[in-house]
Protein backbone atom coordinates (compact mmCIF):
# COMPACT_ATOMS: atom_id res chain seq x y z
CA UNK A 1 0.00 0.00 0.00
CA UNK A 2 2.92 2.22 -0.14
CA UNK A 3 2.03 3.70 -3.78
CA UNK A 4 -1.33 5.55 -1.34
CA UNK A 5 -1.58 8.17 0.96
CA UNK A 6 -2.84 6.99 4.48
CA UNK A 7 -6.21 8.36 3.89
CA UNK A 8 -6.40 6.43 0.54
CA UNK A 9 -4.77 2.95 2.22
CA UNK A 10 -7.81 3.39 4.79
CA UNK A 11 -10.51 3.94 2.21
CA UNK A 12 -9.32 0.73 0.42
CA UNK A 13 -8.74 -1.32 3.93
CA UNK A 14 -12.87 0.15 4.35
CA UNK A 15 -13.96 -1.70 1.20
CA UNK A 16 -12.15 -4.76 1.54
CA UNK A 17 -13.66 -5.13 4.90
CA UNK A 18 -17.00 -4.33 3.94
CA UNK A 19 -17.36 -5.75 0.48
CA UNK A 20 -19.65 -8.80 1.34
CA UNK A 21 -22.21 -6.51 2.96
CA UNK A 22 -21.86 -4.06 0.32
CA UNK A 23 -22.96 -7.22 -2.30
CA UNK A 24 -25.49 -7.90 -0.24
CA UNK A 25 -26.38 -4.17 -0.91
CA UNK A 26 -26.15 -4.71 -4.93
CA UNK A 27 -28.33 -7.58 -4.83
CA UNK A 28 -30.98 -5.73 -2.88
CA UNK A 29 -30.90 -2.85 -5.55
CA UNK A 30 -30.87 -5.53 -8.62
CA UNK A 31 -34.14 -7.75 -6.91
CA UNK A 32 -36.04 -4.04 -7.06
CA UNK A 33 -35.77 -3.78 -10.66
CA UNK A 34 -37.60 -0.95 -10.89
CA UNK A 35 -38.10 0.75 -14.10
CA UNK A 36 -37.54 5.13 -14.86
CA UNK A 37 -39.19 7.39 -12.77
CA UNK A 38 -40.70 4.79 -10.88
CA UNK A 39 -37.86 3.50 -8.73
CA UNK A 40 -39.51 4.42 -5.40
CA UNK A 41 -38.31 0.97 -3.30
CA UNK A 42 -34.58 1.91 -5.11
CA UNK A 43 -34.28 5.63 -4.48
CA UNK A 44 -35.71 5.34 -0.79
CA UNK A 45 -33.22 2.70 0.40
CA UNK A 46 -30.07 4.86 -0.99
CA UNK A 47 -31.81 7.54 0.94
CA UNK A 48 -32.47 5.72 4.08
CA UNK A 49 -28.89 4.38 3.83
CA UNK A 50 -26.66 7.88 3.37
CA UNK A 51 -29.06 9.70 5.97
CA UNK A 52 -28.02 6.59 8.63
CA UNK A 53 -24.35 6.94 7.36
CA UNK A 54 -24.31 10.69 8.49
CA UNK A 55 -25.52 12.68 5.42
CA UNK A 56 -28.23 15.52 4.86
CA UNK A 57 -30.55 14.15 2.81
CA UNK A 58 -32.92 16.02 0.57
CA UNK A 59 -35.40 13.99 -1.22
CA UNK A 60 -37.28 14.69 -3.91
CA UNK A 61 -35.01 17.21 -5.74
CA UNK A 62 -36.13 19.42 -8.94
CA UNK A 63 -39.68 18.12 -7.89
CA UNK A 64 -38.48 14.78 -8.95
CA UNK A 65 -40.34 11.98 -6.61
CA UNK A 66 -37.27 9.17 -6.99
CA UNK A 67 -34.05 11.90 -7.05
CA UNK A 68 -32.16 12.91 -4.37
CA UNK A 69 -29.10 14.94 -2.87
CA UNK A 70 -26.93 13.86 -0.08
CA UNK A 71 -24.47 16.35 1.58
CA UNK A 72 -21.84 15.58 3.88
CA UNK A 73 -19.24 17.83 5.40
CA UNK A 74 -16.53 17.81 7.24
CA UNK A 75 -14.90 21.19 7.16
CA UNK A 76 -13.22 23.87 4.27
CA UNK A 77 -12.11 22.00 1.50
CA UNK A 78 -13.40 20.93 -2.43
CA UNK A 79 -16.90 19.95 -3.11
CA UNK A 80 -17.03 16.85 -5.08
CA UNK A 81 -20.03 15.29 -6.46
CA UNK A 82 -21.11 11.82 -7.64
CA UNK A 83 -24.28 9.82 -8.10
CA UNK A 84 -26.29 6.54 -8.02
CA UNK A 85 -28.30 5.67 -11.23
CA UNK A 86 -31.18 2.65 -10.13
CA UNK A 87 -33.65 2.71 -13.54
CA UNK A 88 -34.26 -0.87 -14.94
CA UNK A 89 -35.57 -1.93 -18.42
CA UNK A 90 -39.04 -2.75 -19.14
CA UNK A 91 -39.17 -6.06 -21.39
CA UNK A 92 -35.54 -7.42 -19.85
CA UNK A 93 -36.76 -9.40 -16.38
CA UNK A 94 -33.91 -11.98 -16.45
CA UNK A 95 -33.21 -14.43 -13.40
CA UNK A 96 -29.72 -14.84 -12.45
CA UNK A 97 -29.48 -18.13 -14.34
CA UNK A 98 -27.83 -19.68 -17.27
CA UNK A 99 -30.92 -19.49 -19.04
CA UNK A 100 -33.88 -17.49 -20.53
CA UNK A 101 -35.81 -17.00 -17.38
CA UNK A 102 -37.71 -13.97 -15.81
CA UNK A 103 -37.75 -13.25 -12.64
CA UNK A 104 -39.77 -15.38 -10.27
CA UNK A 105 -43.42 -13.69 -10.24
CA UNK A 106 -42.40 -11.55 -13.52
CA UNK A 107 -43.09 -12.21 -17.48
CA UNK A 108 -40.20 -11.13 -19.57
CA UNK A 109 -42.43 -7.97 -20.37
CA UNK A 110 -41.15 -6.95 -16.67
CA UNK A 111 -38.43 -4.50 -16.04
CA UNK A 112 -34.39 -5.89 -15.21
CA UNK A 113 -31.31 -4.28 -14.94
CA UNK A 114 -29.05 -4.36 -18.30
CA UNK A 115 -26.37 -1.89 -17.93
CA UNK A 116 -26.65 -2.97 -14.83
CA UNK A 117 -27.64 -0.06 -12.90
CA UNK A 118 -27.74 -1.73 -9.98
CA UNK A 119 -23.90 -2.13 -10.06
CA UNK A 120 -23.58 1.44 -11.16
CA UNK A 121 -25.10 2.88 -8.25
CA UNK A 122 -23.42 0.92 -5.27
CA UNK A 123 -19.75 1.34 -6.99
CA UNK A 124 -20.28 4.88 -6.69
CA UNK A 125 -22.10 4.85 -3.23
CA UNK A 126 -19.14 2.41 -2.12
CA UNK A 127 -16.80 4.97 -3.31
CA UNK A 128 -18.19 7.83 -1.52
CA UNK A 129 -18.64 6.24 1.63
CA UNK A 130 -15.11 4.99 1.64
CA UNK A 131 -13.61 8.21 1.15
CA UNK A 132 -16.04 9.85 3.32
CA UNK A 133 -14.45 7.06 6.14
CA UNK A 134 -11.17 8.00 5.23
CA UNK A 135 -11.69 11.77 5.43
CA UNK A 136 -13.10 11.07 9.30
CA UNK A 137 -10.18 8.89 10.46
CA UNK A 138 -7.25 11.36 8.93
CA UNK A 139 -8.95 14.37 9.50
CA UNK A 140 -9.55 15.65 5.58
CA UNK A 141 -11.58 19.03 5.31
CA UNK A 142 -13.71 19.13 2.39
CA UNK A 143 -18.11 18.10 1.13
CA UNK A 144 -18.93 14.87 -0.57
CA UNK A 145 -22.53 15.80 -2.60
CA UNK A 146 -24.04 12.08 -3.82
CA UNK A 147 -27.06 12.75 -5.97
CA UNK A 148 -29.77 10.04 -6.57
CA UNK A 149 -30.08 10.00 -10.58
CA UNK A 150 -33.43 8.64 -11.82
CA UNK A 151 -34.40 7.75 -15.62
CA UNK A 152 -31.15 7.33 -16.72
CA UNK A 153 -32.44 5.30 -19.72
CA UNK A 154 -34.75 8.47 -20.49
CA UNK A 155 -32.07 10.91 -19.70
CA UNK A 156 -34.53 12.30 -17.15
CA UNK A 157 -32.92 13.55 -13.88
CA UNK A 158 -29.53 14.90 -14.73
CA UNK A 159 -30.88 17.79 -17.57
CA UNK A 160 -33.14 18.86 -14.63
CA UNK A 161 -31.07 18.95 -11.99
CA UNK A 162 -28.72 20.94 -13.99
CA UNK A 163 -31.59 23.58 -15.07
CA UNK A 164 -32.42 24.07 -11.69
CA UNK A 165 -29.11 24.93 -10.25
CA UNK A 166 -28.50 21.56 -8.10
CA UNK A 167 -25.16 21.59 -9.75
CA UNK A 168 -24.00 24.78 -8.76
CA UNK A 169 -21.13 25.31 -6.62
CA UNK A 170 -19.37 21.95 -7.72
CA UNK A 171 -15.35 21.66 -7.48
CA UNK A 172 -15.42 18.89 -9.64
CA UNK A 173 -17.43 15.52 -10.60
CA UNK A 174 -16.98 11.50 -10.66
CA UNK A 175 -19.37 9.77 -13.57
CA UNK A 176 -19.06 5.76 -13.72
CA UNK A 177 -20.54 3.74 -16.37
CA UNK A 178 -20.06 -0.17 -17.11
CA UNK A 179 -18.85 -1.26 -20.20
CA UNK A 180 -17.60 -3.56 -22.15
CA UNK A 181 -16.91 -2.15 -25.80
CA UNK A 182 -13.08 -3.16 -25.67
CA UNK A 183 -11.70 0.04 -26.52
CA UNK A 184 -13.23 2.07 -23.74
CA UNK A 185 -13.14 -0.66 -21.40
CA UNK A 186 -11.27 0.08 -17.95
CA UNK A 187 -10.38 3.49 -18.47
CA UNK A 188 -11.80 7.73 -19.25
CA UNK A 189 -13.04 9.22 -22.12
CA UNK A 190 -10.44 11.26 -23.24
CA UNK A 191 -11.95 13.76 -26.01
CA UNK A 192 -14.85 11.84 -27.65
CA UNK A 193 -17.99 12.17 -25.33
CA UNK A 194 -21.53 11.48 -25.56
CA UNK A 195 -24.23 12.65 -27.65
CA UNK A 196 -26.56 15.41 -26.76
CA UNK A 197 -29.95 13.42 -26.38
CA UNK A 198 -33.52 14.59 -27.37
CA UNK A 199 -37.04 13.78 -26.05
CA UNK A 200 -40.12 14.78 -26.89
CA UNK A 201 -43.86 13.57 -26.23
CA UNK A 202 -46.45 14.77 -28.94
CA UNK A 203 -50.07 14.69 -27.29
CA UNK A 204 -53.15 14.80 -29.83
CA UNK A 205 -56.61 15.27 -28.62
CA UNK A 206 -60.40 15.13 -30.30
CA UNK A 207 -61.77 17.92 -28.39
CA UNK A 208 -64.84 18.85 -30.36
CA UNK A 209 -65.76 15.46 -32.82
CA UNK A 210 -68.66 17.39 -33.53
CA UNK A 211 -67.67 20.10 -35.84
CA UNK A 212 -66.07 17.25 -38.00
CA UNK A 213 -68.06 17.80 -41.34
CA UNK A 214 -70.52 19.83 -39.34
CA UNK A 215 -73.76 20.42 -40.91
CA UNK A 216 -73.57 17.11 -43.47
CA UNK A 217 -74.59 14.12 -41.76
CA UNK A 218 -76.18 11.43 -43.07
CA UNK A 219 -79.77 12.04 -45.28
CA UNK A 220 -80.36 14.96 -42.77
CA UNK A 221 -80.28 12.82 -40.20
CA UNK A 222 -80.41 13.93 -36.63
CA UNK A 223 -78.72 11.06 -34.63
CA UNK A 224 -74.80 11.60 -34.59
CA UNK A 225 -74.33 7.49 -35.12
CA UNK A 226 -75.68 8.84 -38.92
CA UNK A 227 -73.32 11.61 -39.16
CA UNK A 228 -69.40 11.14 -40.38
CA UNK A 229 -67.14 10.42 -37.03
CA UNK A 230 -64.07 12.71 -37.27
CA UNK A 231 -61.29 10.49 -37.13
CA UNK A 232 -59.73 11.44 -33.63
CA UNK A 233 -56.45 10.49 -31.76
CA UNK A 234 -55.82 6.52 -32.85
CA UNK A 235 -55.73 7.98 -36.44
CA UNK A 236 -53.23 10.77 -35.48
CA UNK A 237 -50.86 8.99 -33.21
CA UNK A 238 -50.94 6.09 -36.15
CA UNK A 239 -50.13 8.89 -38.87
CA UNK A 240 -47.40 10.70 -37.07
CA UNK A 241 -45.77 7.55 -36.33
CA UNK A 242 -45.64 6.05 -39.78
CA UNK A 243 -45.30 10.05 -41.80
CA UNK A 244 -42.12 10.20 -39.19
CA UNK A 245 -41.04 6.37 -39.92
CA UNK A 246 -41.40 7.25 -43.92
CA UNK A 247 -39.37 10.40 -43.69
CA UNK A 248 -36.92 9.21 -41.22
CA UNK A 249 -34.26 9.60 -44.08
CA UNK A 250 -35.24 12.87 -44.93
CA UNK A 251 -34.50 14.77 -41.26
CA UNK A 252 -30.30 14.36 -41.22
CA UNK A 253 -27.75 14.27 -43.12
CA UNK A 254 -26.49 10.47 -44.02
CA UNK A 255 -23.23 11.21 -41.87
CA UNK A 256 -22.62 9.88 -38.20
CA UNK A 257 -24.13 7.88 -36.02
CA UNK A 258 -27.71 8.79 -35.09
CA UNK A 259 -30.75 6.94 -34.06
CA UNK A 260 -34.46 8.10 -33.44
CA UNK A 261 -36.96 5.99 -31.55
CA UNK A 262 -40.53 5.87 -30.68
CA UNK A 263 -42.86 5.09 -27.99
CA UNK A 264 -46.69 4.88 -27.55
CA UNK A 265 -48.11 5.42 -24.15
CA UNK A 266 -51.80 5.89 -24.90
CA UNK A 267 -53.31 4.71 -27.78
CA UNK A 268 -56.46 6.31 -27.99
CA UNK A 269 -58.72 5.94 -25.28
CA UNK A 270 -61.86 4.57 -27.46
CA UNK A 271 -64.48 2.76 -25.64
CA UNK A 272 -66.72 2.97 -28.44
CA UNK A 273 -67.09 2.08 -31.96
CA UNK A 274 -69.05 5.45 -33.07
CA UNK A 275 -67.19 7.92 -30.67
CA UNK A 276 -64.07 9.56 -32.05
CA UNK A 277 -60.79 8.26 -29.80
CA UNK A 278 -60.50 11.42 -27.69
CA UNK A 279 -56.50 10.96 -26.76
CA UNK A 280 -53.07 9.60 -27.84
CA UNK A 281 -49.52 9.86 -27.02
CA UNK A 282 -46.43 9.12 -29.21
CA UNK A 283 -43.11 10.17 -27.86
CA UNK A 284 -39.84 10.13 -30.08
CA UNK A 285 -36.59 10.33 -28.73
CA UNK A 286 -33.09 10.88 -30.60
CA UNK A 287 -29.27 10.73 -30.36
CA UNK A 288 -27.47 12.58 -32.61
CA UNK A 289 -23.70 14.20 -32.73
CA UNK A 290 -25.02 17.31 -32.10
CA UNK A 291 -27.11 19.92 -31.20
CA UNK A 292 -27.63 21.98 -34.30
CA UNK A 293 -28.63 18.26 -35.41
CA UNK A 294 -31.10 17.77 -33.12
CA UNK A 295 -33.10 20.79 -33.65
CA UNK A 296 -33.42 19.95 -37.41
CA UNK A 297 -35.26 16.71 -36.98
CA UNK A 298 -37.68 18.24 -34.42
CA UNK A 299 -38.44 20.55 -37.08
CA UNK A 300 -39.76 18.37 -39.05
CA UNK A 301 -41.47 16.61 -36.40
CA UNK A 302 -43.52 19.71 -35.46
CA UNK A 303 -44.20 19.87 -39.01
CA UNK A 304 -45.54 16.28 -38.93
CA UNK A 305 -47.78 16.68 -35.72
CA UNK A 306 -49.27 20.31 -36.93
CA UNK A 307 -50.04 18.10 -40.19
CA UNK A 308 -51.75 15.25 -38.56
CA UNK A 309 -53.54 17.19 -36.35
CA UNK A 310 -55.42 19.06 -39.31
CA UNK A 311 -55.86 15.94 -40.91
CA UNK A 312 -57.71 13.98 -38.10
CA UNK A 313 -59.84 16.89 -37.13
CA UNK A 314 -57.38 17.48 -33.26
CA UNK A 315 -55.62 19.59 -31.12
CA UNK A 316 -51.58 18.84 -30.57
CA UNK A 317 -49.09 20.06 -28.68
CA UNK A 318 -45.22 18.77 -27.50
CA UNK A 319 -43.78 18.36 -24.35
CA UNK A 320 -39.93 17.79 -23.52
CA UNK A 321 -39.21 14.81 -21.86
CA UNK A 322 -35.66 15.09 -22.02
CA UNK A 323 -32.86 17.87 -23.53
CA UNK A 324 -29.17 16.92 -23.02
CA UNK A 325 -25.93 18.94 -24.16
CA UNK A 326 -23.58 17.08 -25.66
CA UNK A 327 -20.74 15.90 -22.90
CA UNK A 328 -17.85 18.26 -22.11
CA UNK A 329 -14.13 16.77 -22.16
CA UNK A 330 -11.67 17.24 -19.24
CA UNK A 331 -8.59 15.36 -19.74
CA UNK A 332 -6.64 16.40 -16.64
CA UNK A 333 -9.75 14.46 -14.35
CA UNK A 334 -8.87 11.97 -16.90
CA UNK A 335 -5.78 11.34 -15.87
CA UNK A 336 -6.05 11.98 -12.23
CA UNK A 337 -8.47 9.02 -12.29
CA UNK A 338 -6.71 6.74 -14.50
CA UNK A 339 -3.40 7.02 -12.47
CA UNK A 340 -5.53 5.42 -9.72
CA UNK A 341 -6.78 2.52 -11.80
CA UNK A 342 -3.05 2.21 -12.82
CA UNK A 343 -2.30 1.61 -9.20
CA UNK A 344 -5.14 -0.48 -8.59
CA UNK A 345 -4.89 -2.55 -11.70
CA UNK A 346 -7.49 -4.16 -13.53
CA UNK A 347 -10.49 -6.29 -12.32
CA UNK A 348 -10.68 -9.98 -12.31
CA UNK A 349 -12.92 -12.92 -12.70
CA UNK A 350 -12.84 -15.68 -10.52
CA UNK A 351 -13.69 -19.73 -11.52
CA UNK A 352 -16.76 -19.48 -10.23
CA UNK A 353 -17.69 -16.58 -12.66
CA UNK A 354 -15.87 -18.33 -15.72
CA UNK A 355 -18.24 -21.72 -14.58
CA UNK A 356 -21.64 -19.32 -14.67
CA UNK A 357 -20.21 -18.22 -18.23
CA UNK A 358 -19.40 -21.59 -19.63
CA UNK A 359 -23.04 -22.87 -18.61
CA UNK A 360 -24.32 -19.66 -20.75
CA UNK A 361 -22.65 -21.42 -23.16
CA UNK A 362 -23.46 -25.11 -22.93
CA UNK A 363 -26.93 -23.81 -22.32
CA UNK A 364 -26.65 -21.72 -25.96
CA UNK A 365 -25.33 -24.86 -27.33
CA UNK A 366 -21.32 -23.27 -28.15
CA UNK A 367 -18.47 -25.19 -27.45
CA UNK A 368 -17.15 -24.58 -23.51
CA UNK A 369 -14.09 -22.63 -23.51
CA UNK A 370 -11.29 -22.63 -20.92
CA UNK A 371 -11.67 -18.73 -21.56
CA UNK A 372 -15.44 -18.11 -21.70
CA UNK A 373 -15.08 -14.16 -21.16
CA UNK A 374 -13.96 -11.32 -23.02
CA UNK A 375 -10.20 -11.22 -22.39
CA UNK A 376 -10.25 -7.32 -22.50
CA UNK A 377 -12.18 -7.56 -19.26
CA UNK A 378 -8.82 -8.11 -17.41
CA UNK A 379 -6.94 -5.30 -19.41
CA UNK A 380 -6.67 -1.14 -19.26
CA UNK A 381 -6.49 1.35 -21.61
CA UNK A 382 -5.15 4.43 -21.57
CA UNK A 383 -7.56 7.27 -22.31
CA UNK A 384 -5.66 8.28 -25.27
CA UNK A 385 -4.90 4.97 -26.84
CA UNK A 386 -8.88 4.17 -26.20
CA UNK A 387 -9.57 7.73 -28.23
CA UNK A 388 -7.53 6.78 -30.69
CA UNK A 389 -9.67 3.43 -30.82
CA UNK A 390 -12.99 5.09 -30.19
CA UNK A 391 -12.20 7.53 -33.29
CA UNK A 392 -11.45 4.99 -35.91
CA UNK A 393 -15.29 3.99 -36.16
CA UNK A 394 -16.19 7.99 -36.64
CA UNK A 395 -16.42 10.68 -38.94
CA UNK A 396 -13.52 13.32 -38.10
CA UNK A 397 -16.44 15.79 -37.90
CA UNK A 398 -18.56 13.63 -35.26
CA UNK A 399 -17.13 14.41 -31.78
CA UNK A 400 -19.67 12.57 -29.81
CA UNK A 401 -20.72 9.81 -29.47
CA UNK A 402 -24.34 7.34 -28.31
CA UNK A 403 -25.82 9.23 -25.46
CA UNK A 404 -25.83 9.66 -21.15
CA UNK A 405 -27.43 12.41 -19.20
CA UNK A 406 -23.95 12.35 -17.60
CA UNK A 407 -22.88 15.44 -19.75
CA UNK A 408 -24.80 17.86 -17.87
CA UNK A 409 -22.60 17.39 -15.21
CA UNK A 410 -19.63 18.45 -17.33
CA UNK A 411 -21.16 22.13 -17.77
CA UNK A 412 -20.65 23.08 -14.22
CA UNK A 413 -18.07 21.11 -12.95
CA UNK A 414 -14.70 19.55 -14.37
CA UNK A 415 -15.83 15.84 -14.66
CA UNK A 416 -14.66 12.61 -15.49
CA UNK A 417 -16.62 9.68 -17.24
CA UNK A 418 -14.62 6.47 -15.53
CA UNK A 419 -15.45 3.16 -17.79
CA UNK A 420 -14.85 -0.33 -15.87
CA UNK A 421 -15.33 -3.83 -17.59
CA UNK A 422 -18.82 -5.31 -17.29
CA UNK A 423 -18.85 -9.29 -17.17
CA UNK A 424 -19.06 -10.24 -21.27
CA UNK A 425 -19.08 -13.11 -22.99
CA UNK A 426 -16.18 -13.85 -25.97
CA UNK A 427 -17.40 -13.38 -29.07
CA UNK A 428 -19.50 -17.18 -30.27
CA UNK A 429 -17.28 -18.90 -32.87
CA UNK A 430 -20.15 -19.15 -35.49
CA UNK A 431 -20.23 -15.01 -35.01
CA UNK A 432 -24.19 -14.84 -33.85
CA UNK A 433 -24.67 -12.51 -31.18
CA UNK A 434 -25.46 -13.55 -27.39
CA UNK A 435 -28.88 -12.78 -26.89
CA UNK A 436 -29.35 -9.50 -24.12
CA UNK A 437 -30.79 -11.76 -21.67
CA UNK A 438 -26.85 -13.40 -21.02
CA UNK A 439 -25.49 -10.06 -19.78
CA UNK A 440 -28.80 -9.42 -17.66
CA UNK A 441 -28.22 -12.62 -15.93
CA UNK A 442 -24.24 -12.39 -15.36
CA UNK A 443 -25.74 -8.96 -13.75
CA UNK A 444 -27.34 -10.88 -11.00
CA UNK A 445 -24.59 -12.98 -9.92
CA UNK A 446 -22.41 -12.08 -7.32
CA UNK A 447 -19.21 -13.77 -8.77
CA UNK A 448 -19.70 -12.29 -12.14
CA UNK A 449 -21.01 -8.32 -11.20
CA UNK A 450 -18.74 -7.95 -7.99
CA UNK A 451 -15.45 -7.33 -9.27
CA UNK A 452 -16.53 -4.46 -11.44
CA UNK A 453 -18.39 -2.43 -8.73
CA UNK A 454 -16.41 -2.95 -6.89
CA UNK A 455 -12.73 -1.86 -8.56
CA UNK A 456 -15.11 1.05 -9.25
CA UNK A 457 -15.64 1.54 -6.15
CA UNK A 458 -11.89 1.50 -5.59
CA UNK A 459 -11.17 4.00 -8.10
CA UNK A 460 -13.87 6.64 -7.00
CA UNK A 461 -12.29 6.30 -3.80
CA UNK A 462 -9.05 6.92 -4.67
CA UNK A 463 -9.91 9.97 -6.86
CA UNK A 464 -12.05 11.14 -4.85
CA UNK A 465 -9.50 11.88 -1.82
CA UNK A 466 -6.46 12.97 -3.94
CA UNK A 467 -9.36 15.90 -4.74
CA UNK A 468 -9.30 16.50 -1.57
CA UNK A 469 -5.63 16.66 -0.91
CA UNK A 470 -3.61 17.19 -4.44
CA UNK A 471 -4.74 21.04 -4.47
CA UNK A 472 -2.70 21.50 -7.81
CA UNK A 473 -4.37 18.50 -10.07
CA UNK A 474 -7.70 19.83 -9.03
CA UNK A 475 -6.48 23.27 -10.23
CA UNK A 476 -5.20 22.07 -13.53
CA UNK A 477 -8.69 20.03 -14.37
CA UNK A 478 -10.60 23.67 -13.39
CA UNK A 479 -8.35 25.34 -15.63
CA UNK A 480 -9.54 23.33 -18.19
CA UNK A 481 -12.94 23.40 -17.57
CA UNK A 482 -12.55 27.44 -17.50
CA UNK A 483 -10.38 27.39 -20.94
CA UNK A 484 -13.00 25.01 -22.42
CA UNK A 485 -15.88 27.33 -21.12
CA UNK A 486 -14.44 30.47 -22.13
CA UNK A 487 -14.35 31.23 -18.76
CA UNK A 488 -16.49 29.15 -17.10
CA UNK A 489 -20.30 28.85 -16.66
CA UNK A 490 -21.23 31.58 -18.08
CA UNK A 491 -18.31 32.19 -20.44
CA UNK A 492 -17.97 32.55 -24.15
CA UNK A 493 -17.80 28.80 -24.65
CA UNK A 494 -20.04 27.78 -22.15
CA UNK A 495 -23.41 25.81 -22.64
CA UNK A 496 -26.71 26.72 -20.36
CA UNK A 497 -28.83 24.09 -19.41
CA UNK A 498 -31.43 23.16 -22.61
CA UNK A 499 -34.11 23.00 -20.38
CA UNK A 500 -35.97 25.67 -18.47
CA UNK A 501 -35.48 26.53 -14.65
CA UNK A 502 -39.55 25.89 -14.05
CA UNK A 503 -39.56 22.55 -15.91
CA UNK A 504 -42.00 20.34 -14.77
CA UNK A 505 -40.54 16.68 -14.80
CA UNK A 506 -42.10 14.09 -17.08
CA UNK A 507 -43.40 11.69 -14.08
CA UNK A 508 -47.43 12.10 -14.86
CA UNK A 509 -46.90 10.07 -18.00
CA UNK A 510 -47.80 6.33 -18.62
CA UNK A 511 -44.71 5.03 -18.13
CA UNK A 512 -44.28 1.21 -17.29
CA UNK A 513 -44.64 0.35 -13.64
CA UNK A 514 -45.28 -2.41 -10.38
CA UNK A 515 -48.41 -1.17 -8.99
CA UNK A 516 -49.57 -2.90 -5.81
CA UNK A 517 -53.29 -5.07 -6.14
CA UNK A 518 -54.73 -7.11 -3.81
CA UNK A 519 -53.43 -9.98 -5.75
CA UNK A 520 -49.76 -8.90 -4.83
CA UNK A 521 -47.50 -6.64 -7.43
CA UNK A 522 -47.88 -6.47 -10.84
CA UNK A 523 -46.63 -5.44 -13.81
CA UNK A 524 -48.21 -3.15 -16.07
CA UNK A 525 -47.62 -1.67 -19.53
CA UNK A 526 -49.31 1.38 -20.47
CA UNK A 527 -52.62 0.98 -22.53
Amino acid sequence: MSDWTDAQAAALDWLKANHEGLSRDHMTIWHFHEPSWREYKSSAWYMDRLEAEGFAVERGTGGMPTAFRATWSNGEGPTIAGYAEYDAVPGQSQAPVPRRQPREGTSRHAAGHTDPHSALGIGAFAGFLAAKQAMEAHGLGGTLVFFGEPAEKLCGSKPIHAAKGFYDGLDAAISFHPHSFPALTNGCFWETTSAPLWSRMYTFECEHPETWQQGHSAGGATHQHASARAPGAIDAVCMMYTTSKMMKESMLPHTGSWAMNEFIPVAGQATSDNIAPAFGQVQFTLRAPSIEMCEAAYAVLDRNAEQVAGMTHCTWRADWVARTRAGLPNKAMAEITFRNFEKLGPPRWSDEAKDFARALQKELGTPETEAPLLAGMEKLTPPWEAEESFREQLPAWQLNYAADDYVDYTWHAPTVRLYVARPTMEARPDGARWPEWVRHAMGGVPACIDPMWSKAAEVIATTVLDLMTDAEALARAKAEFEERTGGGIGGTQWVAPLLPADFEPPIHYRWPEYVETPRGPEWTLPS
